[in-house]
């Protein structure tokens, strides 16, 4: 009988009630294929691996990590509750050493979710990787964590969350913005102000196959894992890298994900982006899993795999290389250049304009960040959007200092209610939550 090497605990929740459309490539078939070859393969009678079920996440589980517009009810079906419950079910299996690793196979995903939510982009709503880590946060003595985004798409809500924060690197590998949705993650992305360095994004060329993922993981994501010195992995395993998904333009293969797998080592793994859904989903989760759990993949193969035709370029590994240079050598300044713009601001200012694909909204942003020598400083977002709503959101950080807690508050309520439709107070020391609506 087969023995797993790290105890592995994996939920799958397929959302059967939510879909885009009946034949949109993010519906639960993506979920009911991997679902079926793992139980076919026996994957759950191997000692070690066990299913835990979904519990759900509450509206102040979401509400440390975002501002939904107008409320958390607005934005959320059951659906995303129990998806990210599901990513919560695993992190508390971990945290409570249950398990020594853990796979949540869940949908709707959510790495495009920013920390303002006003509707669906790329496919999500909410954050549930952040919803699980702010979660753990403050239910375990967890500070620094490391998020290794493996996505094909740039997971540029989950760097929005984190852009201010040092205790969280936040490492994105995708195919080039340029190629791709969302058009962001380039390696001069490197954080806010008082977090310059903890933002890392590695942009792949169209094409690079297992051999280019496997370069940048050894070369140069494990490098500045071990310098970061994380309490804890999490990988945002979105499987659109394969060299058979319908929307990206990538040659990975089951055994590049496992091998991947292998050498990041995550305590975490949740399911993002991935929409070949009989060719290469169940085979690619299956190699997740197993590599997860210590347990030999070499016999994984998908239909129609050539390592011939797959076989990457030589100049795309010249990209390859050189990209992950400069991304080491931005590393190894971080200090320096985070020194000279504290030294230099006493608050930043940042403008975006951010748009909705899914429902079709635009959105304006206005942020102000208190930069501070002895936190990472409180947050000031102005939102409003071309539907005419308007928000002001104050986000307190985890370790605010005693003035950065009091501007917060000055900042709140100084706010001018007829201007805005909702104002937001996120206190993350105390975990409180709160907002005033428009008076009419």
């Amino acid at each position: 009988m087969l023995k797993a090497r790290y105890k592995t605990g994996l939920v799958f929740f397929p959302a059967f009630d939510w879909a885009i459309s009946p034949t949109h490539t993010e519906r639960e078939e993506r979920l009911l294929y991997t679902q079926d070859q793992v139980f076919e393969e026996g994957v759950l009678d191997i000692d070690g691996i066990r299913e835990f079920k979904p519990e759900l996440v509450t509206v102040q589980d979401v509400q440390r990590v975002h501002f939904c517009v107008p409320d958390v009810a607005g934005i959320m079906t059951e659906s995303h509750f129990i998806s990210a419950g599901g990513a919560k079910t695993i992190g508390r299996a971990v945290m409570d050493k249950q398990v020594d690793r853990g796979f949540a196979l869940v949908r709707p995903p959510g790495h495009h979710a920013m920390r303002v939510v006003h509707g669906a982009r790329g496919f999500c709503n909410v954050n549930i990787e952040a919803i699980m880590i702010e979660y753990l946060r403050k239910t375990y003595p967890l500070q620094r964590v490391a998020i290794v985004d493996t996505d094909c798409h740039h997971g540029d809500g989950t760097q929005d969350i984190y852009w201010h924060d040092p205790d969280t690197l936040f490492i994105s590998l995708h195919q080039d913005g340029r190629t791709l949705y969302p058009g962001t993650g380039f390696p001069n992305e490197m954080g806010g102000p008082t977090a310059i360095g903890t933002t890392i994004n590695y942009p792949l060329p169209p094409e690079t196959s297992e051999e280019g993922f496997l370069y940048a993981i050894r070369h140069v994501v494990l490098p500045i894992l071990e310098d970061f010195k994380p309490d804890i992995i999490i990988n945002s395993a979105g499987q659109d890298n394969h060299f058979s998904d319908p929307i990206t333009n990538m040659n990975c293969s089951a055994q590049g994900y496992a091998a991947l797998t292998e050498l990041l080592s995550p305590n975490i793994a949740v399911l993002e982006g991935g929409y070949s859904i009989e060719g290469a989903l169940p085979y690619v989760n299956l190699g997740i899993i197993l590599a997860m759990a210590g347990i030999d993949y070499s016999k994984i193969k998908e239909p129609n795999y050539d390592p011939e035709r797959l076989r990457q370029k030589p100049e795309i590994s010249r990209w390859i290389q050189r990209t992950g240079d400069q991304i080491l050598s931005n590393w190894r300044q971080r200090d320096k250049i985070k020194t000279y713009v504290q030294d230099t601001q006493r608050f930043a200012e940042r403008t975006r304009s951010i748009y909705y694909d899914t429902d079709n909204i635009t959105e304006k942003q206005a942020e102000t960040l208190r930069i501070c020598s002895d936190c990472s400083g409180v947050l000031q977002i102005d939102s409003s959007t071309d539907g005419g709503r308007r928000i002001l959101a104050v986000h307190i950080p985890t370790r605010a200092c005693n003035h950065c807690k009091e501007l917060g508050y000055d900042w709140f309520d100084a706010a001018d209610k007829k201007k805005y439709n909702v104002i937001y107070l996120q206190d993350r020391p105390e975990d409180h939550y709160d907002q005033r609506k428009r008076d009419f």
